[in-house]
């Protein structure tokens, strides 16, 4: 028990885990101000908890959304641990507390009345001065920009929000159905799910603008430069792609000349045989930049040219000439 206790304090107070909690109350901070200021006013639902939030306040106006949210994401991370045997990170914790709370304090400065925090009225947001009602696109491309950014700062701490992803997993699991597309269906309901209620007006009592429906299209928008930001800001100018080159024995060994001693790179070498015509084959495996491709392409074109090409986009490398694998100093709690 006190090697446990002297283990959770080395690691709570190291220099790496106060960086990871820094960096992660940032993301939080920056994933709220994308939401309160530029998605949650124009009724945008892009999806994710918070847009499951957002629909629920049409109904509950007097419950801000982040208050909402937190109470949809400690059920879904006290199902992960139980049904999918997830680990609660500390930093994760720490993720879906502080998000929903700093979105109603956020949203609390940006409105002088309580009436206009309920309604989320844009034109009364800081007196009218950050109002885009007429420059949605505009703010979208901000929000949508903000939380991916903001996402990826979590993400980078080693902490997960969970949210949706969590019942795209008990999908996986329990349904069979792939991760990917159970995650799209649910967003896809959720979406749905605003177009019908804050679009069309569905169970509210209040009149709806005729054009209330195109706010889902903006909604789309937005989940593509959420994904779009939070994936650059992941991988960055990272621009890395794998080649897979498959030839036979003799034109391997003139590439081999080729990448070691002209191009000054490696390669890994696999050995295998044709499903058709049962012969020998040697396969090739490279990292490269992207801006490399068109050079390489064209000399192996020369060397070899009837050599069988593959290039796929390589989400990130780690180990020699790139960089060493992260390291995970976080607080595990089960």
């Amino acid at each position: 028990m006190n090697a446990l206790l002297k283990e959770i304090k080395n690691t709570a107070f190291s220099k790496e885990f106060l960086r990871d909690i820094i960096l992660i109350l940032l993301g939080c901070f920056i994933v709220s101000i994308g939401f309160c200021y530029f998605i949650s006013p124009y009724k945008l639902v892009p999806g994710g908890v918070f847009g499951t939030s957002i629909v629920i306040h049409s109904f509950f106006p007097f419950v801000q959304v982040g208050t909402i949210a937190l109470f949809i994401q400690v059920p879904l991370l006290v199902l992960s641990t139980f049904f999918l045997g997830k680990r609660l990170g500390l930093q994760t914790l720490i993720t879906t507390f502080a998000t929903p709370l700093m979105f109603n304090a956020i949203t609390w400065i940006a409105f002088d009345t309580p009436e206009a925090m309920q309604a989320l009225d844009p034109t009364q947001m800081f007196g009218g001065h950050l109002n885009m009602t007429e420059d949605l696109l505009i703010s979208c491309i901000i929000g949508g920009a903000l939380v991916g950014f903001g996402t990826s700062l979590i993400i980078r701490s080693h902490a997960s929000s969970g949210g949706t992803d969590i019942l795209a997993m008990l999908a996986h699991k329990y349904l069979h159905l792939h991760f990917s597309k159970a995650l799209i269906i649910i967003d896809g309901i959720i979406v749905l799910s605003g177009l019908f209620v804050i679009g069309f007006g569905w169970g509210l009592d209040g009149p709806v603008d005729e054009n209330s429906w195109r706010l889902s299209f903006y909604a789309l928008i937005t989940m593509v430069i959420m994904n779009r930001s939070l994936a650059w800001s992941l991988s960055g100018n990272r621009d890395t792609m794998m080649i897979y080159i498959i030839c036979d024995a003799g034109a391997k060994e003139r590439l081999r000349e080729w990448i070691l001693f002209t191009l000054n790179r490696t390669a890994t070498h696999v050995q295998a045989k044709g499903l058709y015509t049962e012969k020998d084959k040697d396969v090739i495996i490279m990292i490269v930049r992207e801006k490399e491709i068109c050079i390489i392409t064209d000399e192996i074109r020369k060397i070899a040219p009837n050599a069988f090409i593959i290039i796929s986009n390589s989400y990130d490398v780690y180990g020699e000439r790139w960089k060493p694998l992260p390291e995970n100093n976080g607080l595990d709690f089960k």
